[in-house]
């Protein structure tokens, strides 16, 4: 048997802040003190610099020369290119699924869908809403694909949290955009699980930077 992994101090490190980038505790745009980071967590700046670094790599954060080190803000621009990495990743992960088995993964892909469609809480539908592409790409069996994916997944859970107000989610018709490129999945057709998910991800661009472009403060007179 393989020897059991233990995942790196700065690893756990990176997944901490990474999940509070994600989730809204830790803001856009918000600046990183070492000091009060090293101490909220516990642990030393060795590490926690290490782990920060990682997240920089990651695109996540941003060092500005004699100011520190900030999380990034989501402009229109970002979103974009976002869902551009993102496009090719799941549509190179369906295409591995149709190769495997695209009808178990299809179902549980419906599965991730009740979830959505029995709940009209915004936060909760916009969870399910990731899980179901976190879903996507782990039925794929690509860890390299499910490493550049996590990167693009929390951008897309940090961009939808602090646009909550302004985003629309689109309730009913998103519930059943899912549930069409699940069921094609189900069906064996790879040819419409690409066009779905193209348009998938152009109508989720579409929302999203409407809404980012509706956040951003005007010029001041």
């Amino acid at each position: 048997m393989d020897p059991l992994r233990q995942e790196s101090t700065p690893a756990m490190i990176a997944g901490r802040v990474r999940e509070a980038i994600a989730t809204g505790v830790i803001a856009p745009g918000a600046q990183l003190g070492e000091a009060n980071l090293a101490k909220e967590l516990g642990v030393s700046r060795g590490p926690l610099r290490e782990g920060l670094q990682r997240l920089t790599a990651e695109g996540l954060l941003i060092s500005i020369r004699n100011r520190g080190l900030f999380v990034i803000e989501m402009t229109p621009e970002r979103v974009s290119d976002m869902y551009v990495a993102r496009q090719a990743v799941e549509r190179a992960a369906a295409e591995q699924i149709h190769q495997a088995d695209p009808v178990g993964s299809g179902e549980a892909l419906l599965k991730v869908i009740d979830r959505m469609a029995r709940t009209r809480d915004q936060r909760v539908q916009s969870e399910a809403d990731v899980s179901f592409h976190e879903l996507l790409v782990a039925r794929a069996a690509s860890p390299r694909l499910s490493r550049m994916h996590e990167i693009l997944i929390t951008e897309t859970r940090m961009c939808i949290t602090a646009l909550t107000p302004l985003y629309t989610p689109g309730d009913q018709v998103r519930v059943e955009e899912h549930r069409a490129i699940a069921q094609s999945f189900v069906d064996g057709d790879a040819a419409l699980t690409d066009r779905l998910l193209v348009a998938h991800m152009a109508d989720a661009v579409e929302r999203l930077t409407t809404a980012v472009t509706a956040a951003r403060p005007g010029p001041t007179s």
